[in-house]
């Protein structure tokens, strides 16, 4: 019986006159903002790394696909089909390094259509620079480069100026990002997702995920952004993430095809958005629709949301459209609102509670002492460049720049790669140094062999800083009868410094390693000589053979335990003095004649063993994450005494704590546990758990040991959780004293008891820590079959990398004086003097045919001691590109936090000057229609703002340049113009 009626069933739906067809169906796609609704605002997007587990080219290109199919060329081709197809879609695109590759293949009929997407606002660009750039490690005026660059792309080829910042992914947020990377720019919003979890909890609770954010203390509401951040990560809401394999229904609106599910697929979207707009502000939302590296068949995206806006505008709930940052924050301006104010950084960032990204901070030091070496040279090559004119030539300093630009990436200087692409990384830039050598002569040639009475080795020193300067030069050589004389002949005091063992081998192993060979010839010494240099100059000295008895350089003076009969030792010539015990070869004293500061200071070093992950919690220290599973303290086992070296110029220190610090590594792993080592220094002062570290070597901002200041922080992880990036310096003080540290480039640092510094100097692990690069941070270095780890020898406070010399300095202070050495002294590690060297059969000849000694600036005038010349580059003949920053924040010194002056005039004494334009921060628009332009936005604060005044216009007349405390001001000159004016 059942058969038949199955049947009867089958026959009568079969010869229904009401049948239902499938057709076509226009999406209606062309949504705008509804007033009284939920608006949601698709913005679709690609976050598109700058090299991470792949290098930048096998990202663009497909290569390399066994590990990761990522093709950032096919996700541009996609998205421009699926632009054209739809004038209401739209897309936004962030890194320019991928963009300009894209670009340069393209058709001019191609071009021209794309450029016609940029002028509808289909396609947008965001944010801007060449990379989505790291906040924790690198140095500001590398973020001003690198953002500047592709900001020039843009304004170049389209004729367009990016309105908002876009750091979606950087593991942190540092306060210079808010002020000085978002509001001097221009843009009008900030937009970023990793907060530590604690936070954003509160923050969906308290609605306060968009808030006004106000980075510098100096500048104020001049320079605050609106900011938001996403209630999750940055791809949509779970459930509507379309690439072609991805697994979120979706909407199957064909009747005669089985799973019709539109009004399911509606009522989950309205569900997710209502629940978005229970924790935002307003009746606006926005819908991150993409991830990494994603749209590479663009059409399983955009049929998708071109369905759900047509199906859930009709049905009415909420209203959902097309949209871009820029189009949200403009929505959000215009609903008048009264947002929450934030001052600070978002540091140190944890996604769980045992799970702080506080490791990557020092991860990889060796490349991230590169980056920074290379950008001070970056720099000082720019104003040689513009000193010299390029007379209509291309310049030579592209190639570098742009390897300078895309090492700032979030997972680059941060060492957060795979191994291979930090291999990448670095060939690139050290491509790009080759290609700009230092005053057209050879920069590295041997200079250990001085081999006859005749040879000299003439020796260039430039300084890039614009006030004068004195600085001991050291050189390698491998005689010890040899003396210098300066640019008119005559021999000035020289010394002779003995090469520790360790640096030797260390000088051999790397030698073999990345050259293939031995060195021929091992230097004995260091020759140290003192050099005067002017503002912006150079001068020029000779290294010869002594030509009769006692003229030659100063040995050193050589003194251990053995020889010496007090059990204290003072070192350091001048007023700074540091005590060391004899017994024990450790610091314990340090002492400022100058100011009368004589304090105990203790040095140490340590490690933390690495947690394995194999506990309950399975999180294990790795290149994002420090997680340490124990302390200890190294001991000096006294099998090699310490050594002092004494002389005229400079004193040493020279130790060996155990066979792997001398000082340091290669970090064993023979025990099974990975290791981060650090250094301690320790002081009596009361600092009551406050200490101070740098925001990407700009304005110092205030730490309190387990606290936050936006929260009640639940104390987990009571190390990792109190690190802090460090760039340039970090310090304590109390009642009377100050104690500061600088480095010269990222580390990690804390106060974790009062009146103590520590900073960790190196890491090498044994497990991954699950955040994505698939690969345990384990250096190595290789020779003949036989591998070892990174090594960084460490020489009292000088640390030697690589090829690369590193520098810790430190000092004590009485209270309020410390600002001063930390600004100079930070201002002369990130632009050291620069060396370049050739050989000269005759001095007395390159003495007539050479210029030897020379300054960009007028004889009687150097800039101010708290400015800095950060850019100084020749666009082309006659134009050039200068910014001055001011070094000193307000009330950060009694003498150098007022209002500084620069006088243009006397800054470029053999140049007319005519136009001066001021410019945005990176040079894309008149500062003047930036203000004009600037969103106001209402301000939630609890206290009345100290009035902020900045400097003023520049007279055409007297071309002085006003900066107030921490402002940066950019300008494009003109000389040689008829006549001068300013706009």
């Amino acid at each position: 019986m059942a058969f038949p009626l199955l049947f009867l069933l089958f026959c009568t739906f079969c010869s229904s006159p009401s049948a239902i067809y499938s057709t076509f169906i226009p999406y209606n796609t062309s949504a705008s903002v509804v007033s009284g609704k939920i608006n949601v605002h698709f913005v679709p997007h690609s976050h598109d790394d700058v090299g991470w587990l792949k290098t930048v080219d096998q990202y663009y290109f497909g290569g390399n696909n066994s590990i990761r199919g990522a093709c950032v060329q096919n996700v541009l081709d996609s998205v421009m089909s699926s632009l054209f197809e739809d004038k209401n879609r739209k897309f936004i695109y962030v890194e320019m390094a991928f963009f300009q590759r894209w670009w340069r293949q393209q058709s001019s009929g191609m071009k021209e259509r794309v450029k016609g997407l940029v002028n509808s606002g289909q396609l947008e660009f965001i944010n801007g620079g060449m990379c989505m750039h790291d906040e924790a490690t690198p140095h500001y005026i590398d973020l001003i480069d690198q953002t500047t660059l592709g900001h020039k792309f843009i304004k170049d080829e389209f004729g367009q100026i990016p309105r908002v910042g876009w750091q979606i992914d950087p593991f942190g947020h540092s306060a210079v990002q808010a002020y000085l990377l978002g509001a001097e720019f221009g843009f009008d919003s900030l937009f970023f997702a990793r907060i530590d979890y604690q936070d954003r909890a509160k923050r969906l609770q308290d609605k306060t995920l968009e808030v006004v954010w106000r980075g510098s203390q100096s500048l104020g509401s001049t320079s605050q952004i609106f900011t938001g951040i996403f209630p999750r990560h940055y791809d949509p809401p779970d459930g509507f993430t379309f690439e072609i394999n991805d697994v979120s229904p979706p909407i199957q609106d064909d009747v005669l095809l089985f799973d019709y599910n539109v009004q399911e697929r509606v009522s989950d979207f309205v569900a997710a958005a209502l629940a978005q707009a229970n924790v935002t502000r307003t009746n606006h939302i926005m819908w991150l629709m993409g991830t990494d590296f994603r749209y590479q068949y663009a059409n399983s995206w955009y049929r998708q949301m071109d369905k759900f806006i047509h199906y859930v505008n009709q049905d009415g709930r909420v209203n959902v459209l097309y949209s871009t940052p820029s189009m949200y924050t403009d929505a959000k301006h215009a609903a008048n609102e009264e947002w929450p104010l934030k001052t600070g950084d978002f540091f140190p960032y944890a996604d769980h509670q045992n799970a702080y990204w506080t490791g990557y901070f020092t991860s990889r030091p060796a490349f991230k002492g590169f980056v920074r070496t290379m950008s001070g040279y970056y720099l000082a090559a720019r104003q040689l460049e513009f000193f010299r004119g390029r007379s209509g030539v291309a310049s030579k300093l592209g190639v570098l720049a742009d390897a300078l630009a895309i090492a700032q990436h979030h997972d680059a200087v941060s060492g957060t790669q795979r191994q291979h692409v930090a291999a990448d990384y670095a060939l690139r830039i050290s491509i790009g140094y080759k290609e700009c050598p230092l005053l057209n002569i050879s920069y590295c040639p041997p200079t250990e062999s001085i081999s006859s009475d005749e040879q000299s080795l003439v020796v260039v020193a430039y300084n890039p800083l614009g006030w004068k300067r004195e600085e001991v030069i050291r050189i390698p050589v491998s005689s010890e009868n040899v003396e210098v004389r300066d640019s008119n002949g005559i021999q000035i005091e020289s010394q002779l410094v003995p090469l520790l063992n360790a640096t030797s081998r260390v000088r051999t192993i790397y030698a073999k390693a990345y050259t293939g060979h031995f060195p021929s010839e091992m230097p004995k010494y260091w020759l140290a000589f003192s050099a005067s240099l002017p503002p912006l100059g150079f001068n020029t000295y000779f290294v010869s053979v002594a030509n009769q008895t006692g003229s030659s350089s100063i040995l050193s003076l050589v003194h251990t335990a053995e020889n010496t009969k007090a059990r204290t030792v003072e070192v350091g010539p001048g007023n700074l003095k540091l005590r060391f015990s004899v017994d024990s070869g450790e610091l314990t004293h340090f002492i400022n004649g100058r100011s009368l500061v004589a304090t105990s200071v203790e040095q140490s070093y340590g490690y933390y063993t690495g947690n394995d992950g194999t506990n309950k919690d399975p999180q294990a220290s790795g290149a994002y994450v420090f997680r340490p599973n124990g302390t200890f303290t190294v001991k000096n086992l006294g099998q090699v005494p310490s050594t002092f070296l004494r002389g005229p110029l400079l004193d040493e220190v020279h130790q060996q704590l155990n066979p792997w610090i001398s000082q340091i590594g290669p970090i064993p792993l023979d025990d099974g546990t990975g290791k981060e080592i650090t250094t301690q220094i320790k002081t009596t002062m009361k600092t009551n758990k406050t200490f101070y570290t740098d925001s990407n070597g700009r304005d110092f901002i205030k730490r309190v040991r387990d606290q936050r200041t936006d929260w009640d922080l639940e104390v987990n992880q009571p190390v990792a959780g109190n690190y802090y990036p460090v760039n340039l310096g970090i310090y304590v003080e109390d009642d009377t004293t100050e104690l500061s540290v600088l480095v010269d480039r990222s580390v990690g640092g804390s106060s974790l008891v009062d009146g103590q510094i520590e900073l960790m100097l190196h890491r090498r692990m044994l497990h991954d820590d699950m955040r994505g690069v698939g690969e345990v941070l384990n250096e190595i270095v290789c020779v003949l079959d036989e591998c070892e780890g990174l090594t960084k020898l460490l020489n009292g406070f000088v640390y030697i990398l690589l090829q690369i010399v590193g520098k810790m300095f430190l000092r004590v202070d009485q209270l309020g004086e410390g600002a001063k050495w930390r600004r100079t002294v930070g201002q002369e590690i990130y632009s050291p003097v620069l060396v370049a060297f050739t050989k000269q059969q005759d001095a007395s000849k390159w003495m007539e045919s050479h210029v030897n000694s020379f300054s960009g600036v007028d004889p009687s005038y150097s800039l101010p001691n708290n400015v800095a010349v950060i850019t100084l580059q020749e666009l082309k003949v006659g134009e050039v590109l200068l910014r001055l920053a001011h070094l000193y924040e307000i009330g950060e010194d009694k003498d150098y936090s007022g209002m500084a002056r620069v006088e243009l005039k006397m800054l470029f004494p053999n140049k007319k000057i005519g136009k001066v334009t001021e410019l945005s921060l990176s040079a894309n628009q008149k500062r003047s229609e930036l203000e004009k332009r600037r969103l106001v936005w209402k301000v939630a604060a609890k206290e009345e703002e100290s009035k902020v005044v900045r400097g003023g216009a520049v007279d055409p007349d007297n071309l002085v340049v006003e900066l107030a405390p921490m402002e940066i001001r950019t300008f494009f000159l003109n000389f040689d113009s008829p006549q001068i004016y300013v706009s």
